[in-house]
């Protein structure tokens, strides 16, 4: 059990006990907003470590990331931008979008654009210093693997940072940072489940 940020899958997104009643309130407010409705998830089965797919577990304590993002220059728009979110989209829009359809966790879905997300990750891992060695793709759980194996321990050797310090932090970093740059790639929307 707990809480995991996952790929959304096409058939959850038409289902209608599921995301269907999202995805409609989703598109109906983006192209009032004269965007581009958000593209549906691909369809079709996920090969496992392909990573046609993402899967992680938010397992880790949260605090000292918590603590990272409001110690930046821009510390609530951080939290804002890495925290605030129900679903995560591939479409480029300033802000949040806040639709009134309960998700798994709140009363309402908070969207935001996976474009701003991944800036904001892409700083905060920049000012970490995350080593090369961090999985690019995670799909079964791939970054808290790492994260948790002697490969994370050498990569502290050869790429030390402020990352090796915290590998809490650094574990959220580079999951926020990962979702963003697979809901960009796929095309496809992140939630949590």
């Amino acid at each position: 059990m707990g809480i995991y940020v996952c790929c959304v899958h096409a058939d959850d997104w038409s289902d209608d006990d599921i995301l269907g009643p999202t995805a409609r309130l989703l598109d109906g407010e983006l192209v009032g907003r004269g965007l581009p409705p958000c593209p549906p998830p691909p369809a079709g089965d996920f090969v496992p470590r392909s990573g046609a797919s993402f899967e992680e577990k938010m397992y880790r304590p949260m605090q000292t990331f918590e603590d990272l993002c409001r110690a930046q220059p821009d510390g609530e728009e951080c939290c804002e931008a890495l925290l605030g979110w129900d679903l995560l989209i591939p479409v480029d829009f300033e802000g949040a979008l806040n639709l009134p359809v309960s998700g798994p966790y709140n009363d309402t879905t908070t969207v935001h654009s996976a474009r701003r997300v991944l800036g904001t990750a892409r700083r905060l891992a920049a000012h970490l210093a995350l080593p090369p060695q961090v999985p690019r793709h995670s799909d079964g759980l791939g970054l808290g693997n790492w994260f948790d194996s002697p490969a994370a321990a050498r990569a502290a050797t050869t790429h030390p940072g402020a990352w090796a310090d915290d590998l809490d932090a650094a574990y959220y970093t580079a999951l926020y940072l990962r979702a963003a740059e697979h809901s960009l790639r796929r095309q496809c929307p992140m939630n949590y489940i």
